[in-house]
């Protein structure tokens, strides 16, 4: 089976072929598949599992990786943030993608999981995402809601019911809620920004782990209203409508420029790989760790990812390509720094 990267060459495969749709797919011996690309030596097999959300990110990457090392075996799987945390910290994975950091608290503490299977780690900034807030397309009422409003819809106990409930202009029709359950990291991270607390949400919204479930009920009723990553608006955005967030400064959509500027505001957040310390043993792990922060070669160029006289690594390049956004450049040079000195401790 034939196969080239998600680059520019003659007879590529599409520039969506790992989509922010493809959860919970894998990429599960695809190294085998390869009879094209670059022969560099290095092989052995990594893998990842872990957000379903940074799934296409860490494909990419994969992707592009495989490519340039065609005897490296890549498996990339999107059980989950809190599914993958579990199976990193027992050890049976090298890599956990996750959509907000490891939790260290009273509850369902993971750091301690780690600790107690002896599992240490370094978890790296690599890409930067929207939580974007959308309702369908015929919805007139709505263009820009405020952090206020948004937090009243949403929290626990929340006694807004209809659109008139949030503005007293507004019609007495009934909001349909739409958004990710419990066990995923953009729940974590959309309840605490809006609410100051992780998991503080009403109980009667429809939750689902596939933010495609919450894109269908969106768009299947006329005033529902929804939440989840920005790219899967932008695959999307013919069948919903995207609504700025006005944190006190005017209001703000989730867009290139105002996410990786985060002007759009509380609802950027970072997006993690975390690296199991002692799979830096192996070169491949190592390898594959520091391409993230490379600079792209010259087949990786393209007019909708890359600005004029911009040098994007392979982590920004990848963000961008399936829909997220490129950490800035202080950020990456921060990551690679920190890796470098999880690989010496290992190493050294």
């Amino acid at each position: 089976m034939g196969h080239e990267p998600i680059t520019d060459r003659a007879g590529t495969l599409s520039r969506r072929r790992f989509t922010l749709g493809a959860v919970g797919a894998t990429l599960s011996g695809l190294a085998g598949c390869i009879t094209r690309g670059e022969d560099s030596g290095l092989e052995g097999a990594i893998s990842i599992d872990g957000s379903n959300t940074v799934f296409p990110h860490g494909a990419v990457v994969a992707e592009e990786f495989q490519w340039r090392n065609n005897r490296v075996e890549i498996s990339v799987q999107g059980s989950g943030t809190g599914a993958g945390f579990q199976r990193f910290c027992e050890g049976e994975t090298d890599i956990q993608n996750a959509s907000r950091e490891i939790l260290e608290g009273d509850d369902d503490n993971e750091a301690v999981l780690c600790e107690e299977n002896g599992i240490e780690y370094v978890g790296l900034e690599t890409a930067l995402d929207g939580i974007a807030v959308f309702v369908h397309p015929d919805n007139d009422l709505v263009d820009c809601l405020t952090v206020e409003e948004l937090e009243a819809i949403w929290e626990s106990g929340s006694d807004v019911d209809t659109w008139s409930d949030v503005r007293d202009e507004w019609p007495d029709e009934e909001i349909e809620l739409y958004g990710r359950d419990p066990a995923s990291g953009t729940f974590d991270y959309f309840t605490e920004a809006l609410t100051g607390e992780v998991g503080n949400i009403r109980s009667d919204y429809s939750a689902s782990a596939d933010t495609n479930v919450i894109v269908r009920g969106v768009r299947g009723a006329q005033y529902a209203l929804g939440f989840g990553g920005a790219g899967y608006y932008y695959e999307n955005e013919d069948d919903l409508k995207l609504l700025a967030v006005d944190n006190g400064d005017g209001c703000v959509k989730p867009s290139r420029e105002t996410v990786e500027s985060e002007e759009y505001q509380p609802l950027t957040r970072p997006l993690y790989s975390y690296f199991r310390a002692d799979a830096f043993d192996r070169d491949v792990v190592r390898s594959f760790a520091r391409f993230f922060f490379e600079e792209v070669d010259g087949e990786a160029t393209d007019a909708d990812v890359v600005e004029d006289d911009e040098t994007l690594t392979w982590t920004q390049w990848a963000a961008r390509r399936v829909g997220f956004y490129g950490i800035p450049d202080e950020q990456v040079e921060a990551s690679s720094e920190k890796l470098e000195d999880a690989i010496a401790e290992v190493t050294e």
